[in-house]
């Protein structure tokens, strides 16, 4: 894409959208199949209660589970949906067992297993 700028202002331009908040990092991305993460899985997760405390300890020890790539707070019929990667299902199924439903508080987990990545994008539309 040309902006038609030389790279000074477009420089200058790039700072100013850092320091007023709209970019907030960079990041690579990473092959997760090549790193060994082949299995996707989207897990909804209610709980037994929706108390702000029942909500942080989830939270917190889902924090700490590293084959959860992201976690939502949802409004509707689940209280978290997950992304979670894992090497197969024997290693999503060690996920299940030994760290999901060992939280306090969950009371039911549902995963769908994603297929194919169609499409992911890495920032919304501009206008």
């Amino acid at each position: 894409m040309r902006v038609g700028l030389s790279l000074t202002p477009v420089l200058r331009r790039v700072r100013r959208l850092e320091d007023q908040g709209f970019i907030t990092g960079y990041s690579a991305r990473f092959d997760e199949a090549r790193l060994g993460a082949s299995f996707s899985a989207f897990v909804s997760v209610t709980l037994e209660r929706q108390a702000e405390e029942a909500l942080e300890v989830f939270e917190t020890q889902i924090a700490r589970a590293p084959e959860v790539m992201s976690c939502y707070l949802m409004s509707g019929g689940s209280d978290y949906l997950l992304r979670v990667v894992a090497a197969d299902l024997g290693a999503y199924q060690a996920f299940m067992t030994g760290v999901l439903t060992r939280i306090p508080g969950v009371a039911r987990i549902q995963s769908s297993f994603a297929l194919k990545l169609v499409i992911e994008r890495s920032a919304p539309p501009f206008r």
